[in-house]
């Protein structure tokens, strides 16, 4: 059995992340001394470890949330990770293009800055897309 601060260095996390995902139900609450501290199995280190993995990996906590719920009923098939998997692929492809979009409109408007005349009002902001 590890402490907070133990679970929290093992898996290099803040220890109010434990607090937080213990409060929001993505962990069961840990065993508890006499005294009240709590005190991590192996079995809910492997949960958090898995949580930090997958959030690593850009998957939010409702959608983790899901993946364990899956987990805990024995139905999490490799279809069930492909889905999901694809799905976030999906959105974070849709997001690179936005920020590609995003970035083709600063380029310019950073371009005009750097010919513009440093001393005058800038107004390169308050134009139209050209």
């Amino acid at each position: 059995m590890l402490k907070v601060s133990e679970v929290a260095k093992t898996l290099n996390i803040n220890s109010q992340t434990l607090y937080f995902y213990e409060r929001i139900g993505l962990i069961p609450p840990p065993h508890r001394t006499t005294a009240g501290y709590r005190l991590y199995s192996v079995k809910d280190v492997e949960r958090l470890r898995f949580i930090t993995r997958t959030k690593a990996l850009g998957l939010t906590l409702d959608e983790i949330r899901e993946i364990l719920t899956l987990k805990e009923g024995k139905s999490l098939t490799c279809q069930a990770v492909q889905e999901r998997l694809a799905a976030k692929l999906a959105q974070i492809e849709g997001q690179i293009q936005q920020l590609q979009a995003l970035q083709c409109e600063l380029k310019p408007l950073l371009e005009r800055c750097q010919i513009a005349n440093p001393n005058h009002t800038c107004v390169v902001l308050d134009q139209e897309k050209a």
